[in-house]
């Protein structure tokens, strides 16, 4: 069984993002797997700032001081990680751009084998981008694309939706 990170950066505690997150959650807890679920929207994480003091003097450590410190050994202990993100303007919103971006300390999560993908949007057809930057990161990380599911509004906290989740934790 799998060490499994969830970072959810949907804002809206009652909304699709955070509802396929933590039926992510609630599937792979029943498969046996570890899950820690992390609302990172209503953490206070900073871009990165590109001084490059992780790659010098900081030796791996990021200068910023912020919620971003709870993530970290999260992060280095995750073999799975999943982005859970609503679609706001065709690609992950920046409450998740943020924490990604920060990972630049470690370039890579050490034990992060497989990725998954849980996006929310009101429109169809605006998945594309993100979908894009998911895969790219799953191969910058040498990770398996353990799958993506989509929820447009009317396919919003479904059984189907619902299903499609238990599917990718199945793949794991």
């Amino acid at each position: 069984m799998s060490n499994i990170l969830i970072l959810q950066s949907s804002p809206r505690a009652k909304g699709s993002t955070a509802w396929m997150a933590e039926e992510f959650q609630k599937a792979a807890e029943a498969a046996g797997h570890t899950v820690t679920l992390v609302n990172v929207a209503h953490k206070k994480i900073a871009g990165c700032l590109a001084c490059e003091y992780c790659h010098t003097k900081g030796e791996g450590t990021c200068i910023q001081k912020d919620d971003m410190q709870e993530l970290y050994p999260l992060i280095k202990e995750a073999e799975v990680l999943v982005l859970a993100t609503p679609i706001y303007y065709f690609t992950f919103n920046a409450q998740l751009q943020a924490p990604l971006q920060r990972v630049y300390n470690m370039m890579t999560p050490p034990k992060v084998k497989k990725m998954a993908l849980l996006l929310s949007s009101h429109s169809p057809g605006v998945y594309d981008a993100a979908i894009s930057e998911y895969k790219y990161l799953c191969g910058f990380f040498k990770a398996e694309d353990g799958g993506v599911v989509t929820a447009k509004v009317d396919e919003q906290k479904t059984d189907e939706t619902r299903r499609n989740i238990e599917m990718v934790v199945s793949n794991l």
